[in-house]
């Protein structure tokens, strides 16, 4: 399967964000005929104070961003992961941060909204509260394309490996994470999280980022780090973006996910952790309802 990454950098203004989301589609689809692409957390929207950013919200199904996609998806009869929108929630004074998947037909297959909320201070004493607009989902979604069984996750669950467990647990064979990661902690932190996550679980792992510069609700400008890359399961780094907007593309090919598992059977091997008279009982703490799962 090929997919194209799209990398970004979103403003709070919907339709330049929307048009330029469209034109790095079509780049990618004339140039590089993928099979599925890759859209960047808050594609969308990104930045502004919580104010506009609770106005920005759409309704899905519906909305601006969601039907652009939508008919994008089935102008050109390819899939495409939505990175992540504003999903308004009826009757609630907060949003969800939302991953959708659609096909070659434009039909919605299914929707993650991000489970782990961004509030952290960075090492220079920027304060981030996601939680202050944004509430947290709680079901994991997993689709197949290719052959492949596709898991989903968003920036900040990045650093959460029980919800990779849980993913692996139900076979994925790739992992695909739309981020905003920050550059404060990209450097440091970025590539060797997503490189963790290919090698522990034996999967290839898709981190699309945006890149650069958008202003923040202080009045300040907050930057993105970008470096969307692609892990294989034996942890090499396959394909990276270059600074700016854009795409780049990779390969992903079964055979290096059975090769990368047979040499080192981790799934035989992995244990659940049971209670004995020394210790307490240890249970995942991931917070999952059900899982939705569609298959093509």
């Amino acid at each position: 399967m090929k997919l194209a990454m799209i990398q970004m950098n979103s403003q709070p203004d919907r339709a330049h964000n929307l048009a330029q989301a469209v034109r790095l589609m079509e780049q990618a689809v004339q140039q590089a005929h993928p099979d599925l692409i890759v859209l960047p957390e808050h594609f969308d929207w990104s930045g502004g104070t919580p104010e506009q950013k609770l106005l920005a919200a759409d309704d899905l199904p519906g909305g601006e961003a969601y039907r652009t996609i939508s008919a994008f998806a089935a102008k050109h009869q390819i899939w495409v992961h939505a990175g992540s929108m504003l999903e308004r929630v009826p009757g609630d004074t907060k949003i969800y941060n939302t991953t959708v998947i659609f096909d070659g037909f434009g039909k919605e297959v299914g929707r993650y909204r991000k489970i782990h909320l961004f509030d952290i201070t960075t090492p220079s004493g920027r304060r981030y509260g996601e939680s202050e607009t944004v509430l947290p989902g709680s079901n994991l979604l997993v689709y197949t394309l290719g052959g492949l069984r596709i898991g989903c996750a968003i920036c900040y669950d990045l650093r959460f490996s029980n919800l990779f467990w849980e993913l692996a647990r139900r076979e994925v064979d790739v992992m695909i994470l739309p981020a905003a990661f920050t550059s404060e902690t990209g450097r440091d932190h970025w590539e060797v999280l997503c490189r963790a996550r290919a090698i522990e679980f034996q999967t290839y792992f898709v981190a699309c980022g945006q890149w650069g510069a958008y202003p923040s609700a202080d009045g300040t400008e907050r930057s993105c780090f970008g470096n969307s890359l692609v892990c294989d399961p034996w942890g090499r780094v396959i394909a990276r973006a270059p600074e700016g907007v854009g795409y780049t593309t990779a390969d992903l090919q079964s055979e290096a996910i059975e090769r990368a598992r047979k040499l080192i059977p981790m799934a035989a091997h992995r244990k659940r952790l049971s209670s004995c008279s020394a210790c307490q009982r240890i249970e995942p703490s991931f917070p999952m309802k059900h899982q939705t799962e569609n298959a093509v």
